[in-house]
């Protein structure tokens, strides 16, 4: 869920240690370098580059909003192809909106040119900062929005909160040609937690671009609740003793080397760049054994999230928010507490992001770096003596904050090969006020025990607090997963697992069998996760084998299942498309990017991967991306509330014949 993400500040600076090329790694504390890598995210002096090159051209004035300014990533085989001190190309995308206008301008800002300017029609670029409250002063002085005030006991208007978000589509005949806003208002009065005090069955609908008032809907009156769900230094009770200490140090330094935005760590080489859009990227992955540097993935990131609430009423039924591609404003990660977020000797990285105006600002600590050893074994046997080792782990961390929802992305590095992508949900479950106090008696399984159709205050939510029900809800998370195992050529495959019946005079009734066959066109990977029908996803090299002659491969190994509940022709499901499969393969194409699409802000059906994938094409043997879906479905408990306590989820991407054999025997005997 989304409301106005909150800002920071801060300043990009680089690591404390360096690696002075993508195969040697030497220990340098302190020390920094001035090579640039292609995929080095925008700095402060190429933003105002490029807004000097736009203002040249005529293609910016005082009313042109900026909703992105995003690196335009040089061509693939370049990147793999560079080396340091070898010249970067370095150009910008920047996404504007000029009254009903979004415009693409591509920027060469190291010759500091234009390259390219381009309209998009019926595109609706991400929500400006300052759309979120453009609203609020005409909605105040509505007549039907203060008599609507007036019927719920509220005359002072000083303390109300208004903001206004994109409401997605529904095929209605007013969403032609409009940027269309649903507001709604909160008395904020009195509560340092003000997500209990919403104006319920209130909803105001705007039009961003002339600033008119369409309509205020009012469903009936819904007291205010006066329900203190504080977290705080002031709500959270009795503190407990503190702990006594576990103390994490690294006194020889760093086991990893940072050179501006390149990592090496064990046997892994890659590089992190924060984004505006996405939050983090993580690119150019590669293993290196020896002089033996094999590339795994050539970039990885979050695509979309979808939010959607399962609540049919006035006010709830248009929330099903697509928050990375609508919610960009500030940019999607957010600064990370030292001590909390990550430990207090992780190594942090800033970020620059663009403004309403086009001018950058900073925004600090977006990423944290840190390794860690949680005492997990890394392999073990005991038979006549005992031998086995621990393990440790990279982690590469960042966060953002959607509104009430605060979500972690971990890209764990394993000294094994494998990568433990995982997210984490936290924050506050968006609560609607009721009339009643608690559930109704003999309603102890929860909400609708009765049916939906019982029209009780918990029939889509349940109570987390006296006069507050959590809305039920969904999160979905598309990764995009840009797979290079040993080269940019692969093929995906489908290898399902199946009994077999052996025969009669068998003292074994029957056995399991893997069955594979490569996936060939987009249609044919459009897969599902079935528990009764075992499969397993592997990425394959054509070009390379191990030592038992197999090919060499990643798989994706899925985790943290959500089925789609939407009915067929649903809005919200045809708007988020890519929730139809938890696995698509596209053969790669530097234009897509997003699951739901460039333009998922108020945007139709179809955007994204369905339209991309409409033409079936070929997949084997290709340059091919993976397309992966997680998530969950989330029925609030009373533990959820105020605060939910994190809950992660992971897939992995996991060596499968890669290597010749464990490639961690070979650890110490200490982590």
């Amino acid at each position: 869920m989304s409301r106005h993400p909150a800002p920071g500040t801060g300043a990009l600076r680089a690591g404390p240690l360096a690696v002075l090329c993508s195969l040697i790694t030497v220990f340098l504390p302190g020390a920094t370098s001035a090579q640039t890598h292609p995929l080095d995210p925008p700095t402060w002096e190429e933003h105002w580059t490029a807004l000097e090159v736009l203002k040249d051209a005529g293609r910016m004035d005082d009313s042109t909003g900026f909703s992105l300014v995003l690196l335009e990533a040089p061509a693939k085989d370049a990147v793999w192809g560079w080396r340091p001190g070898a010249d970067v190309p370095r150009s910008l995308l920047l996404v504007t909106r000029r009254g009903a206008m979004t415009s693409e301008a591509v920027v060469d800002v190291k010759n500091r040119r234009l390259v390219s300017w381009t309209d998009r029609p019926g595109a609706q670029a991400p929500w400006l900062d300052s759309e979120f409250s453009a609203l609020t002063a005409a909605v105040k002085k509505h007549p039907d929005f203060m008599a609507a005030l007036a019927a719920r006991g509220i005359t002072d208007l000083q303390w109300i909160e208004c903001f206004a978000g994109p409401p997605g589509r529904f095929g209605l005949e007013e969403e032609e040609g409009r940027r269309l806003a649903h507001v709604h208002c909160t008395d904020s009065r009195l509560r340092r937690n003000d997500w209990t005090r919403g104006i319920e069955g209130l909803v105001v609908v705007g039009d961003m671009i002339s600033g008119e008032i369409l309509r205020v809907e009012d469903e009936g009156v819904v007291p205010v609740p006066e329900t203190n769900a504080d977290f705080g230094a002031h709500g959270l009770g009795a503190p407990r003793p503190d702990p006594k200490p576990i103390l994490v140090t690294q006194p020889q330094g760093l086991g990893y080397t940072l050179t501006g935005h390149q990592v090496a760590w064990e046997n892994w080489r890659f590089h992190v760049r924060p984004d505006q859009r996405v939050g983090m990227v993580i690119s150019t992955v590669r293993w290196a054994d020896g002089q033996d540097v094999r590339p795994v993935l050539y970039e990885g990131h979050l695509s979309e999230i979808f939010v959607p609430y399962m609540d049919p009423a006035g006010g709830w039924f248009a929330r099903n928010f697509l928050d990375s591609g609508e919610y960009t404003s500030g940019g999607l990660g957010k600064p990370l507490a030292r001590g909390i977020d990550c430990p207090d000797y992780a190594t942090y990285l800033d970020m620059v992001v663009v403004t309403d105006s086009g001018r950058p600002r900073d925004v600090q600590n977006v990423i944290c770096i840190f390794e860690r050893t949680t005492g997990d074994v890394a392999w073990r046997h005991l038979r006549a003596d005992y031998q086995g080792r621990p393990k440790r782990d990279l982690v590469v961390r960042a966060a953002a904050v959607l509104g009430n929802y605060d979500y972690i992305f971990d890209w764990v590095f394993q000294q094994n090969g494998s990568i433990d992508v995982g997210i984490g949900a936290t924050g506050i479950a968006e609560s609607k006020p009721v009339v009643d106090r608690v559930a109704s008696p003999g309603a102890g399984n929860g909400s609708s025990d009765e049916g939906w159709e019982g029209g009780r205050d918990d029939s889509y939510g349940r109570f987390v607090d006296e006069h507050i029900v959590a809305v039920n809800h969904d999160h979905y998370f598309n990764f995009r997963l840009d797979m290079d195992v040993d080269g940019p050529v692969n093929t995906v495959r489908r290898e399902g697992l199946r009994a077999v019946e052996l025969p009669e005079d068998h003292a074994r009734r029957s056995v399991w069998v893997v069955d594979g066959a490569p996936l060939r066109t987009e249609d044919e990977a459009k897969l599902n996760v079935v528990l009764t029908k075992p499969a397993i996803w592997r990425v394959v090299s054509p070009n390379r084998s191990n030592k038992q002659a197999y090919p060499t491969s990643y798989q994706l190994k899925p985790g943290s299942m959500i089925e789609n509940l939407f009915l067929d022709g649903d809005w919200p499901r045809l708007r988020a498309g890519f929730i139809d499969h938890h696995l698509w393969v596209t053969p790669r194409r530097p234009d897509e990017i997003y699951a739901a699409g460039m333009y998922p802000t108020l945007s139709g059906p179809g955007e994204g991967l369905p339209s991309w994938t409409a033409g079936n094409r070929n997949i084997e043997n290709e340059d091919v991306v993976l397309w992966y879906t997680m998530g969950m479905h989330h029925v609030v408990r009373t533990e959820d509330w105020p605060v939910m306590p994190v809950a992660y989820g992971w897939f992995e991407l996991r060596p499968f014949d890669f290597f010749d054999r464990n490639p961690v025997l070979n650890l110490p005997k200490k982590p």
